[in-house]
């Protein structure tokens, strides 16, 4: 091929609406020398069978930040390439059955409100004047979304290829890539049956073929892609006249409708209906020997399988009765890729240099434009506009293994509109990582939660309590945990508390220069020899990327220590720091950690240890514990006198039994988060993300401006210092009713949205709700009355003082 090129920017593998929008977006910043490989047509994978349903709502602020701009885009997309579109913005009405499903409906309406989107809360009444095919005599309520509609997914796709291709970008068809290959500057060769291609950066959006093709990137520091791929049907009936009559009349489409707690969508098709469900008795495919995944799969699908869906179907009659008048003209049936969560992988690859994800799209159409943008972004940028750890590739780590993604895509799917309750856990494929006295936990009552796949006790019930999946169905603080919280809150204020928490990301970085590498790379100062200290890393803005305890062992030997989702996030940006000489292990796995905290914890400790529990706060030292080998960090997570106890994972249990006989009570993860928060302790990538910088998270006191180094962030930081914060962080004391405010809930004043809360709960030692959160900076002053909009109720939120509501002064932790 004459024409074949053999350098590029950046390849893109996969040609389906998300690759397409990639390669779009990469040539909107100027990168126009890019290339994108599809191995059959344009859309011949998932894109080409989609649905093409373009909705905004979402309760994942990441999300609905993709999904809002895909709407945006696609609003304007064909006149400014000069493609015909077929995008229509109908509205959609989502249908609630109860009063829980109003509350989630209007958290989303708020976070929607703040993103500019116009979604509002209708009677069923109201809601039948729109639609008037639509039954409604059980209904709750509606959420009305008018920004909602459809859009053709080829058209869509086109239109983005000619956009791009417009702007130079190259798109190479019938092309397979078979490989890649790095060198050692971390540049690519990407190998296909046509040529080779040299390039800077690579992307798999390879769609359900994402984890074939993420196999070739192994030798280079690859995994396995975490993905299964499920089979969804859709129907199509025949055209019905009073759909017909009512379109011309009214000069457009019924809205779309979605009965989420019947779990089906249901869509104007022409003068007929798409009917879309998503059953409980659902099938994945090319999970087994005997079901292999076909090396091309391009254009085709499955056979009807009507069984599975025939309740949905009935249900959807009932609802609209219309529908049965007409028969079925067609059904498809067609493979979509699924994370466990349901949620797609954007962003860098995990472990390996220059190479970037964008696949697994359970809803590719809704979030392509928005994921091209992000895409780009993080490519040529290496920042997104928004924070976007939801769909971050490295949010998953070594514990997701096929059965595990198996498993957890069935889960998904099967519950694809369900409410994600805060005390809820999905049942699932648990136990991928287990403490070594995980059994122990169990045995005294430990209710489980799992974190980066490692389980942990979120409360420890008693006998008689219940600890049912149907009770944690509640936005609400009450429940049969909530005496417990209260109990392990008052042991841990009162006496002593012991918390096993497996899974704490830990890395030693150790080699000659370490110590000057960390210099350079974390806004703040490293702490002496045997001591430890917080550090941030922000990124080029000023941004929060992440916070480590930094524990110093030597001159140029640390240990950091991040939270446990962060581990492939934070070993990516230690790996990509360090110069040759310096090594970073990751000894995560190996050990293990006990929280021993409360103003009993040093008489509790003194009879099991060698250490001096005499030594101040932020210092550690070796010792034996219970005759076992052991480190104590005196630190405290919970805000009270205590020490972090990390020791091997053998030497654990001969630990964690002396300190119960000792008298220590154990205590879960929930009491934790409420002790935390009294004392307005950041909790990372809800407080602590890249939709703010240090100044903006009240975190200028570990920021050292006169230092040599120039670490990243160092210039945007002062920059934003001389002319002032927007945003400033703050402790609310909430008049909350029955729930507490949760993540990206509105802060108003009067009628106005002046900030967002970051997190929030019942603090049991201060007998009030409390929020952390972002405010205007103007309006940051103590005794500043607002409001927090909480599952639609406003309640009133005063502005505290810039300190812990707990123990002020310190003067319990520092006992």
């Amino acid at each position: 091929m004459s024409d074949f090129p053999t350098k590029a920017r950046v390849v893109i593998i996969g040609g389906g609406v998300v690759g397409a929008s990639s390669l779009y977006h990469l040539a909107k910043k100027g990168w126009t020398d890019c290339v994108l490989l599809e191995k059959n047509e344009l859309t011949a994978g998932s894109t080409w069978h989609a649905a093409g349903n373009v909705p905004t709502f979402s309760t994942s602020w990441a999300i609905m930040n993709m999904q809002r701009y895909s709407t945006e885009l696609y609003s304007r997309l064909g006149e400014e390439v000069d493609y015909p579109m077929n995008y229509h913005v109908s509205g959609s009405i989502r249908l609630a059955h109860s009063k829980e499903r109003m509350q989630e409906f209007q958290r989303a309406m708020s976070m929607g409100r703040y993103q500019g989107i116009p979604m509002e809360m209708w009677t069923p009444e109201q809601a039948k004047e729109r639609y008037p095919f639509l039954e409604t005599h059980d209904l709750e309520g509606v959420l009305y979304d008018p920004t909602d509609g459809d859009i053709d997914p080829a058209q869509l796709t086109q239109a983005l290829a000619k956009g791009a291709r417009d702007m130079g970008q190259k798109i190479i068809r019938f092309c397979p890539a078979t490989g890649v290959t790095q060198h050692d500057d971390g540049t690519w060769t990407v190998h296909t049956e046509k040529g080779d291609i040299d390039c800077d950066y690579v992307v798999n959006a390879a769609g359900y073929y994402a984890q074939r093709v993420g196999e070739w990137f192994k030798p280079f520091g690859g995994r396995t892609v975490p993905a299964m791929v499920m089979s969804h049907q859709y129907l199509l009936t025949d055209e019905i006249p009073e759909v017909e009559a009512w379109s011309k009349e009214n000069g457009g489409k019924l809205p779309l409708l979605r009965d989420v707690d019947i779990s089906y969508y249901l869509r104007q098709e022409k003068h007929g209906f798409n009917l879309g469900p998503y059953e409980p008795n659902c099938k994945g495919h090319w999970m087994t020997e005997d079901d292999p995944m076909p090396e091309d799969f391009s254009f085709q699908l499955w056979n009807d399988d009507l069984d599975r869906i025939e309740d949905i179907v009935t249900d959807a009659m009932e609802r609209v009765p219309l529908m049965a008048t007409s028969g079925v003209g067609r059904v498809i049936n067609g493979p979509i890729p699924y994370a466990p969560d349901g949620l797609p992988l954007i962003g860098p690859m995990p472990g390996v240099k220059n190479a970037f994800e964008a696949h697994t799209f359970t809803f590719g159409i809704a979030q392509g434009g928005g994921a091209g943008k992000v895409l780009a972004e993080w490519i040529v940028d290496g920042a997104t506009e928004w924070d976007m750890w939801a769909v971050d590739p490295r949010r998953y780590t070594d514990y997701t293994d096929q059965d595990y993604c198996n498993q957890k895509g069935m889960e998904v799917y099967g519950n694809e509109y369900a409410m994600h309750f805060p005390h809820h856990e999905w049942p699932a494929a648990r136990d991928k990582k287990l403490s070594p006295v995980h059994a122990k936990v169990k045995k005294l009552g430990g209710v489980m939660g799992a974190y980066n796949g490692w389980e942990r006790a979120n409360w420890f019930a008693q006998p008689g309590d219940d600890t049912s999946e149907e009770s944690t169905h509640t936005w609400g603080r009450s429940g049969p945990w909530e005496q417990r919280i209260k109990e392990e809150c008052e042991a841990v204020r009162d006496h002593c508390g012991v918390l096993d928490l497996p899974g704490f990301s830990r890395f030693v970085v150790k080699g000659d220069g370490a110590a000057e590498a960390l210099r350079g790379l974390v806004t703040g100062g490293l702490p002496k020899v045997g001591r430890i200290n917080l550090v941030y890393i922000a990124d080029d803005r000023g941004r929060i990327l992440t916070e480590m305890s930094c524990m110093r062992l030597g001159e140029d030997e640390f240990v950091m220590i991040t939270a446990a989702t962060a581990q492939w996030h934070d070993r990516d940006i230690l790996m990509n720091a360090m110069p040759a000489g310096v090594t970073v292990e990751d000894v995560t796995t190996t050990r293990d950690t006990l929280i021993v905290t409360g103003p009993k914890s040093r008489e509790i400790l003194s009879g099991l240890t060698d250490a001096d529990l005499s030594l101040g706060w932020l210092t550690h030292q070796a010792a034996t514990v219970a005759g076992q080998p052991a480190h104590l960090i005196r630190v405290s997570f919970a805000g009270e006198l205590g020490w972090e106890v990390h020791a091997l994972n053998e030497h654990m249990p001969a630990i964690y039994d002396a300190i119960l006989a000792a008298g220590a009570k154990p205590f879960g993860m929930y009491a934790l988060n409420s002790l935390r928060i009294e004392k307005g302790y950041r909790a990372w990538k809800g407080d602590l993300s890249t939709d703010y910088s240090l100044l903006e998270g009240g975190l200028e006191r570990f920021v050292k401006f006169d230092k040599p180094q120039d670490f990243p962030g160092k210039t945007a930081l002062l920059a934003e210092k001389q002319r002032g914060v927007k945003k400033s962080f703050v402790t609310l004391v909430v008049e909350a009713g029955d729930c507490d405010a949760p993540y990206m809930s509105c802060i108003w004043q009067g009628d106005q949205i002046v900030g967002e809360t970051t997190s929030g709960a019942w603090g049991y030692r201060v007998g009030k709700s409390v929020a952390l959160g972002m405010i205007k900076a103007d309006l940051a002053n103590p005794g500043t009355e607002l409001e927090v909009e909480i599952y639609g109720e406003k309640c009133r939120a005063v502005v505290q003082e810039d300190q812990p509501l707990w123990d002020p002064a310190n003067e319990r932790l520092r006992a």
